[in-house]
C-alpha cells in the first residue's frame, strides 16, 4: 500500500498553488461584489478557465481520458491533493472544470454514453463551455437510498415521459446548465436495485420547471441547490443513459470518486481553517497572553492538526484503493471518509470560529462559510447515519468467518474466582 505523492503530482501541486495565490486570491473580493450585484458568474471566470487550460491545469480528475480529450486525466490518488489545494477556495474548482456535479456527470457519460450521447453532451462539458446537474434526491422520500426514489419514467413510443419533484440539485440555477441526468423508475416492479434508470434531460425542455433555488443555512448559493418539478416532461429514447434498469448501479460507480474529491475539498477547507487559527492566536492578546499561550487554545491547534492528518491518510487511502481495486471494492473506506471527514470540518471550524470570537461569525473571514459547507456535507450525498449503518453491516459480514474465535481472549470466571 502506497499513496505518496509522485513527482508529476508533486509538480502540479506546485504549479496549482502558484495559479491560485497568482490569478484567484485576488480576486475572493472581486467574485463576492459579482454574485452579490447578480453577475454570476463573474465576468473574469471565462479569462481564468482559458488560462488554467492553456496551461494544463484543466480536467484533471478524470483517468482514461483520451488523447484527443482535453485534460490531463490523473488517477483519483493523484487528483486528491490537487483537489484539496482548490477546496481552499469554494469556487476555484470551477475555474479547472473540475467542480461538482459537472465532475460526477462527466464520470458517468465517459463510462456510458453513447457515440451521439458523447459528442453532444461529453464533449461540451470536457471543453467547459456548458454546465450541468445531477438531479437524484427527492422531498418527499428518504432517498440516501435510491431503491425510495419515487420520480417515474414512462416509455411512450419513441420518447420517454417522466414526472417528479427533485430538489437540492445542485448547478440548476447556474445560466449554463445545459442539461439534467434524471434518476427515476422506469419499472416500479422488478428488484429493487433494478427499478431505476438516467435519462438525459436537456434543461430548456417542456415541463422541467424550476421552483426556487433553496437556501442553506440561510445562504443563498449563485450555483443553486434548487427544487424542480418534472411535469410530462418528454425526452426522445436515445436520451437513456446505459440501459433500463441501471441507474442504481451508475449511481453507486458516480458516487465512490465523487466523496474523494468532496472530501479532499473539505480537507482544503480545514487546513485553511487552523491556518486561520494559528494566525490569529498569535496576533490577538487576552489577559495578557496571545491567545496560543492559553493551554485551551493551544490544544484545540493541536488536536486539529492531528484530526486533519488522520482525515487526509484515510481519504488517500481511499482513493487508493479505487484505483487499485475499484469503487465496489473500497465501498467501506468510502463510507468512513463520507462520515469522518466533514465531522473533522466542523470541528476544526468551530475552533477557529471561537479563537476568532465574534469576528468569526461575520463575512470578514470565510469561516462562517466553511461551517456551512461543513455542515452540509454531514447530510449531502447521504447523512451520516447513512455511511455508519453501512460501515456496521460491513463488519457484521466480515466477523462471520472468525466468529466466536475471539472468546479464546477471554478469562472464564473460574479462573479469577478467588478461594
Amino acid at each position: 500500500m502506497n499513496f505518496a505523492y509522485s513527482e508529476r503530482t508533486q509538480a502540479l501541486m506546485t504549479q496549482l498553488r502558484g495559479f491560485m495565490e497568482r490569478y484567484i486570491v485576488p480576486r475572493i473580493p472581486e467574485w463576492h461584489r459579482a454574485v452579490a450585484a447578480g453577475d454570476y458568474p463573474p465576468p473574469f471566470m471565462a479569462d481564468l478557465k482559458a488560462l488554467a487550460r492553456e496551461e494544463g491545469l484543466w480536467n484533471l480528475f478524470l483517468p482514461g481520458l483520451r488523447e484527443d480529450e482535453p485534460g490531463t486525466g490523473l488517477s483519483n490518488l493523484e487528483y486528491a491533493p490537487l483537489a484539496e489545494i482548490m477546496g481552499r477556495i469554494h469556487w476555484a474548482s470551477e475555474v479547472f472544470n473540475c467542480n461538482a456535479p459537472d465532475t460526477g456527470n462527466m464520470e458517468l457519460l465517459h463510462l456510458f454514453a453513447t457515440d451521439a450521447q458523447y459528442q453532444r453532451w461529453l464533449l461540451p462539458l470536457l471543453n467547459g463551455e456548458i454546465r450541468s446537474a445531477f438531479a437524484m434526491t427527492e422531498p418527499d422520500v428518504p432517498s440516501s437510498d435510491a431503491s425510495n426514489i419515487q420520480t417515474l419514467i414512462r416509455r411512450d413510443g419513441d420518447h420517454y415521459v417522466i414526472n417528479g419533484r427533485k430538489w437540492f440539485i445542485t448547478n440548476a440555477a447556474h445560466p449554463d446548465c445545459a442539461f439534467l441526468i434524471v434518476m427515476g423508475k422506469t419499472d416500479p416492479d422488478a428488484d429493487s436495485h433494478r427499478q431505476q434508470s438516467m435519462m438525459i434531460v436537456p434543461f430548456d425542455t417542456p415541463g422541467v420547471e424550476l421552483v426556487r433555488n433553496i437556501p442553506v443555512m440561510n445562504h443563498v448559493s449563485a450555483e443553486g441547490h434548487c427544487e424542480l418539478l418534472l411535469r410530462n416532461v418528454r425526452v426522445p429514447v436515445e436520451n437513456l443513459l446505459g440501459n433500463e434498469g441501471d441507474g442504481f448501479m451508475m449511481a453507486q460507480a458516480r458516487l465512490g470518486p465523487g466523496r474523494v474529491h468532496h472530501c479532499m475539498r473539505a480537507i482544503g477547507m480545514a487546513e485553511l481553517a487552523l491556518e486561520l487559527m494559528v494566525d490569529r492566536a498569535q496576533e490577538r492578546k487576552t489577559f495578557g497572553r496571545y491567545l496560543h499561550q492559553h493551554g485551551s487554545i493551544s490544544e484545540w491547534i493541536a488536536r486539529s492538526r492531528m484530526e486533519i492528518e488522520q482525515a487526509r491518510l484515510l481519504v488517500l487511502k481511499t482513493a487508493w484503493m479505487i484505483d487499485q481495486v475499484g469503487a465496489r471494492k473500497a465501498r467501506r473506506e468510502i463510507a468512513m471518509i463520507k462520515a469522518v471527514v466533514p465531522a473533522m470540518l466542523g470541528g476544526v471550524v468551530d475552533r477557529a470560529m471561537q479563537v476568532f470570537g465574534a469576528m468569526g461569525l461575520t463575512p470578514d473571514t470565510p469561516l462562517a462559510d466553511l461551517w456551512t459547507s461543513a455542515r452540509s456535507l454531514r447530510i449531502a450525498d447521504g447523512p451520516d447515519e447513512v455511511h455508519l449503518r453501512s460501515i456496521a453491516r460491513l463488519e457484521i459480514d466480515d466477523s462471520a468467518e472468525r466468529r466466536g474465535s475471539s472468546s479464546d481472549y477471554l478469562t472464564p470466571p473460574d479462573v479469577l474466582r478467588v478461594s
